[in-house]
């Protein structure tokens, strides 16, 4: 475990905290007016590789292999020429730091770290974070690399959970959840919607089927998982024979036989590792998906009928009320989805540019003609959607 301290007076500046890996939702911006929860588990932080929030700087002033230095391989509107490597904590595990209050920035509801760290250290001023709980955005504070120093607590350093004490736990992700709003005269209300993390999971994903499609139909098993995936694959590649097949594997399942192409497999919460396969499928390419949702997806919670009361005889099991579900079709978070396709080095085949061309219908602005305005740039208001809800 670590707690870090401010670079400027060796303030102690948070809880003790174990590293896990950062979530895939971390940058989702969703909905309108939503307010989204905590971005991470009290008593854990992670690394966010890349920088975050300004200064930004367009595509056209990059110089030749700078964007590709940093991991990127396709046009984007512009990149974030901040410090990269900030650590990610959740609100609560903060310590001995003030706001900043001119450091608001355009927050609508909250604040927004549009002008960057607005957290000072308490004891000698040094600005080392961000907070951020703005509404549509994921509630956290960034610690700035630059500005904090991570320094090991003594005692027990647990390892790492294995898979199977992972998939024991059973912790799963259901894939839908009300989102609460400022949308109600009375005050906050709800909505029964799809769930954001599942959204930001599947367009994290996606990038990475289109990769192991090779500009082939793909095939992903009935049933939810087809719900989540089927329809932008299908819309985004070409149809007819033959098809690549791609199935869920990972710790605990069947091993898959030898004619799959591609595997749906977990991420470990705390390494981030991926779930690797053994022969004879370890040739087939693994494309991510956050545990907690692997796991509903291998084993959908099913809707049970209770017990019924009142007039009803008390062994008669009810079917009513209906479960609640969301009132629109699943569709992958198209800017996770971007995000993600631009860091895979395969987004520079021929192949893959010509069908994201042919196909803008899931992809928000232009591809190679003019430059791509993915999550990199500033938080801009969405277009409507049937999730989306007035403030």
């Amino acid at each position: 475990m670590f707690v870090f301290v401010c670079a400027g007076c060796g303030a102690e500046l948070t809880t003790p905290l174990s590293q896990v890996s950062l979530p895939v939702h971390a940058r989702q911006k969703y909905g309108n007016g939503a307010q989204l929860p905590v971005l991470m588990e009290s008593g854990t932080f992670a690394v966010d590789p890349a920088p975050w929030g300004g200064p930004w700087r367009m595509w056209a002033e990059l110089h030749p292999g700078e964007a590709e230095a940093r991991g990127i391989y396709a046009p984007v509107y512009s990149l974030s020429d901040s410090t990269s490597g900030a650590s990610v904590i959740a609100p609560g595990d903060i310590r001995g730091t003030r706001l900043i209050p001119e450091k608001r920035g355009g927050a609508c509801c909250g604040l927004d770290g549009a002008d960057g760290p607005n957290m000072a250290c308490e004891a000698c001023g040094l600005p080392v974070a961000t907070r951020v709980d703005d509404c549509s955005l994921w509630q956290a504070v960034r610690l700035s690399s630059d500005a904090v120093r991570r320094v090991p607590v003594e005692g027990i350093h647990a390892a790492p959970l294995s898979w199977a004490e992972l998939t024991e736990k059973g912790e799963k992700t259901p894939p839908f959840e009300p989102i609460a709003t400022w949308g109600g005269r009375l005050g906050s209300n709800h909505y029964w919607s799809w769930s954001p993390q599942w959204e930001a999971a599947a367009g994290h994903a996606l990038a990475h089927l289109l990769v192991a499609s090779q500009g082939q139909p793909v095939e992903v098993p009935g049933g939810l998982t087809a719900d989540v995936f089927q329809r932008a694959l299908d819309a985004l590649l070409p149809a007819g024979p033959p098809k690549r097949r791609a199935v869920l594997a990972g710790p605990g399942q069947p091993s898959p036989d030898a004619g799959v192409d591609i595997l749906l497999v977990p991420v470990h919460p705390q390494t981030g590792q991926t779930w690797i396969p053994g022969s004879p499928t370890a040739s087939a390419y693994p494309v991510p998906l956050p545990l907690g949702v692997w796991m509903w997806l291998v084993s959908p919670q099913p809707y049970l009928p209770v017990t019924a009361s009142g007039r009803i005889p008390q062994d008669v099991l009810r079917d009513d009320p209906l479960p609640l579900l969301p009132n629109y079709l699943f569709r992958a978070d198209r800017e996770t989805f971007q995000h993600t396709l631009v860091r895979l080095p395969a987004v520079r085949t021929p192949w893959l540019r010509t069908a994201i061309e042919q196909r803008q219908t899931l992809i928000p602005h232009k591809w190679s003609t003019s430059a791509v305005k993915s999550r990199e740039t500033k938080p801009a208001t969405p277009s409507p959607s049937p999730r989306d809800k007035p403030k």
